[in-house]
Formats: structure tokens, C-alpha cells, sequence
């Protein structure tokens, strides 16, 4: 039980990171081109570890079988429910660039409900990966914890900027994020219980399934949102951010 409810608190400090993000995008009113670099930076810390971190877990688990099949898994799984919620409204959720709010003013009525769940898609597997991270020597990798609360500010930063443009309210923008926070938390801990005891095999897969996930929504989501803003330099702050997530997954080991 106390290994559950410390999955939960980790999963939740990662999803808190989504309505700061949001608080402060509501507060302050940031240049575009800072939301979209330190969504670059977001992007970096979340290639490195998703390729130092979460990859190398779950071969050393499973194998290249498993790790494999979950990996193509999770990158398939996340595309089809991205095609859903994006034609449902949610297709600039990330986005608070220029245009964000013609964008998002332009979707239908069911646009938030398609936003909120657009938001579960990208943060549950992060999530997730949290609590597993757990069941192998009883300490939470705080790398994977930093990765997911570095990545999680400049999504709470960009959606919510997005959505204030678009002309939503606080009560709005903040239950929105306060919800995603709190599902962080729940499915860290279901992540824990569920896979607690299971085999090597079924743990090894579900990590690269979050993992092959997380790699797709940055390719789908996050990079486009810097690119768009950083232009030339994107490339070379997301390096910087890979850079941070790499240096602290050595000193973690």
C-alpha cells in the first residue's frame, strides 16, 4: 500500500507541473517565443529519457521482443487516439502561438471536453511510467519524475495561454489542468498496482508501450510547437534539453 500511495504522490508532482505551467500562462502574459523554446527544452529532456531511461528498462527486462512490440505498440495506439480527439477539437491543444486562438475559437462545442482528453492522451503513459519505475528496487527514478515535470510546464504554459486567447476563463483553464493533475496521480498509482508481482515480460512491454507513446506525442505535438516560434534555434535548445535529462540520468546511476 505505502508503494501504491508513493506512486500516486510522484504522479501527481509530475501532473502538478501541468497547472503551474497553466497558472502562470494565465497570470503573466509570456512571449510566444519563450512558450515555444522551453517547450523545445520539454521536448529534449523527454527524447533523452525516453531513449536513456525508459528504453534501456525495458530491454534489460524484457528483451528486444517485448520492448519492441510495446514500443511500435504504444507509437501506434497513441496516433489512433490522437487522430480521435484531434478531429474532435483537441487538434491544437499545445499550440499558443499567433493563431491559437483562431484555432481553437474555431473548434466545435465539444472542443474542451476533446482538449481535456486530448491532455490524458499525452500525460497518462508518462504517468504510468512513474509507477513502474517503482517496482524495481522500491525508489521512484527521479529522473523519469524531472523528465515528465520538465516536459509538463511548457505544456501547461502553451496550452493554457491557447485556451486564454481562445477566450476561456480561469475556472475553466485551472480545472482543466487541476483535473489532468490529478488523473497524473491516479495512473501513477494504477501503473503500480496493476503491474506489481507481473511478469518481467508484461512490465518490459508496458514501459516501451509509454515510451513509444511519449515519442509520438512529441513528434506530434510538442516539436511543432516549438518549431513553429523557435524556427532555426529549435533545434539547438532541444539539444540543450536532452542535455539536462542526460546529465541527471548519470548521476542518478
Amino acid at each position: 500500500m505505502q508503494g501504491a500511495l508513493e506512486a500516486g504522490f510522484w504522479g501527481l508532482v509530475g501532473g502538478t507541473a501541468l497547472l503551474i505551467g497553466a497558472i502562470v500562462a494565465y497570470a503573466v502574459d509570456l512571449p510566444q517565443r519563450l512558450i515555444a523554446g522551453i517547450m523545445a527544452i520539454g521536448s529534449g529532456v523527454l527524447i533523452s529519457a525516453v531513449a536513456f531511461d525508459l528504453m534501456d528498462e525495458a530491454y534489460a527486462r524484457g528483451g528486444f521482443d517485448s520492448t519492441a512490440l510495446g514500443f511500435l505498440g504504444g507509437a501506434i495506439a497513441f496516433t489512433i487516439a490522437n487522430i480521435i480527439v484531434s478531429r474532435a477539437g483537441a487538434k491544437h491543444r499545445k499550440r499558443s502561438g499567433s493563431n491559437a486562438d483562431r484555432r481553437q475559437a474555431s473548434a466545435d462545442g465539444n472542443s474542451g471536453l476533446a482538449i481535456a482528453a486530448g491532455a490524458l492522451l499525452d500525460g497518462i503513459p508518462e504517468s504510468v511510467v512513474i509507477g513502474v519505475s517503482l517496482l524495481h528496487g522500491g525508489a521512484v527514478s527521479m529522473v523519469t519524475v524531472a523528465a515528465v515535470f520538465l516536459s509538463n510546464v511548457p505544456e501547461g504554459l502553451s496550452s493554457a495561454a491557447g485556451m486564454k486567447k481562445a477566450g476561456r476563463g480561469p475556472v475553466y483553464i485551472f480545472g482543466v489542468w487541476g483535473a489532468i493533475a490529478l488523473a497524473s496521480g491516479v495512473a501513477a498509482l494504477t501503473g503500480y498496482v496493476t503491474l506489481a508481482g507481473a511478469d518481467p515480460d508484461l512490465i518490459a512491454a508496458t514501459t516501451a508501450v509509454a515510451a513509444g507513446a511519449i515519442l509520438a506525442m512529441l513528434v506530434d505535438t510538442m516539436i511543432p510547437e516549438a518549431t513553429e516560434e523557435t524556427h532555426e534555434f529549435s533545434g539547438l535548445i532541444t539539444v540543450a534539453g536532452f542535455l539536462i535529462a542526460f546529465v541527471l540520468t548519470k548521476l542518478e546511476g
